[in-house]
């Protein structure tokens, strides 16, 4: 090899050696900036998701109080509607009572227990206000047809004392209008309280606490008659 050819040898091998300690001797961040960033193409897993569903970050209201959180909705049934006590008047208007006596004979009483067993197969149940009522067969919710309470105050009886129950007597009366007609009510409680009458040896008196004689229940259904006339006639106006 010439001496020329040897010097142009060691030019380039020169250069070579150079342009190495030029690109290794520089800083990494530089040589980092020659190579392409592919970060940006690389999908980062969202912090919040997870296999079966998302969790979305929670928002904050406008007046910067935690938004209300939502509950499952529970259905509530419907509480039943409380039973007719047996005797209650579906209504407290009326416009005549009528009020027949039964006494005990000669200044006598009644004890409790005999009462009791009369009034059952006069057919009559214990009930509202703490009396007994004749009621409607199989129509118990439209209120009694008659009623019979206590003679001494408060007119009312307790089950659980009936046994040193000693009364002289108990008052019938119906209010009217009632569930049935005037008629029909006098005839349902005129064979009721002859039948305790005659289980407690009792004698049966009118309003006025007089005897109660035939002469008697035939003007009382006179009575009831016209009030059912009188009743007929109001409704018919109405219409």
């Amino acid at each position: 090899m010439s001496p020329n050819e040897l010097r142009v040898l060691l030019l380039i091998v020169g250069v070579f050696i150079l342009l190495g300690i030029y690109y290794f001797g520089r800083p990494n961040n530089d040589r980092k900036s020659d190579t392409p960033d592919r970060s940006a193409d690389r999908l980062e897993p969202w912090i919040y998701e997870s296999d079966e569903q998302s969790v979305q970050p929670v928002a904050e209201s406008a007046d910067g109080e935690d938004p209300p959180v939502a509950t499952e909705a529970v259905e509530y049934e419907p509480e039943p509607e409380p039973e007719p006590i047996a005797g209650e008047r579906p209504s407290s208007e009326f416009d005549l009572i009528v009020t027949l006596f039964l006494v005990a004979r000669e200044g006598g009483t009644i004890a409790g227990p005999d009462l009791m067993v009369a009034a059952e197969k006069a057919g009559l149940v214990f009930g509202d206000k703490c009396i007994y009522h004749r009621l409607i067969d199989g129509k118990p919710d439209e209120g009694p047809v008659f009623s019979m309470a206590n003679l001494n105050e408060p007119g009312s009886f307790q089950l659980s004392a009936m046994d040193r129950l000693t009364t002289p007597g108990v008052c019938f009366f119906m209010t009217l209008p009632g569930p049935m007609s005037a008629l029909d009510s006098l005839d349902t409680l005129m064979p009721a309280a002859e039948r305790m009458a005659e289980l407690l040896d009792a004698q049966l008196l009118d309003e006025e606490r007089n005897a109660l004689g035939r002469q008697r229940i035939l003007s009382l259904r006179d009575e009831m008659r016209q009030y059912d006339r009188k009743q007929t006639q109001e409704n018919v106006s109405i219409y």
